[in-house]
C-alpha cells in the first residue's frame, strides 16, 4: 500500500480524509461538503475540498482497491430461498 503524505497541508490528515470521504460517499457537492466541516468548527472553502479530492481522492481510491478481498468462484450465502412443489422454503 501507498503512504500518502499529507506534507505543508495546513489541515490534518483526518480532517483531509474526512472531506475526501464525504464527497463520494453521500454525493454531496463541494459546498456542501464546505458546510458540514462549517458545522464542526472547520473553515475551508470549497475550492480547497475540491483540490483535496482531485489530489487525494485517486491515491486513497487505489489504497482502498488494494486491501479488498479477492474474488473467489465460492459463495457463502447467509440465506437461501427454494421453491419445493410450488412452496418457497428457507434453508
Amino acid at each position: 500500500m501507498q503512504r500518502i503524505s499529507y506534507a505543508r497541508h495546513k489541515f490534518p490528515p483526518t480532517v483531509i480524509r474526512h472531506a475526501v470521504w464525504l464527497y463520494p460517499r453521500f454525493t454531496l457537492s463541494y459546498r456542501d461538503v464546505e458546510d458540514l466541516l462549517a458545522e464542526r468548527g472547520l473553515d475551508v472553502s470549497y475550492e480547497t475540498v475540491r483540490r483535496w479530492v482531485g489530489k487525494f481522492g485517486p491515491a486513497i481510491a487505489r489504497n482502498l482497491r488494494r486491501r479488498r478481498c479477492e474474488p473467489s468462484a465460492r459463495w457463502h450465502l447467509d440465506e437461501m430461498v427454494v421453491c419445493v412443489a410450488g412452496k418457497r422454503m428457507y434453508l
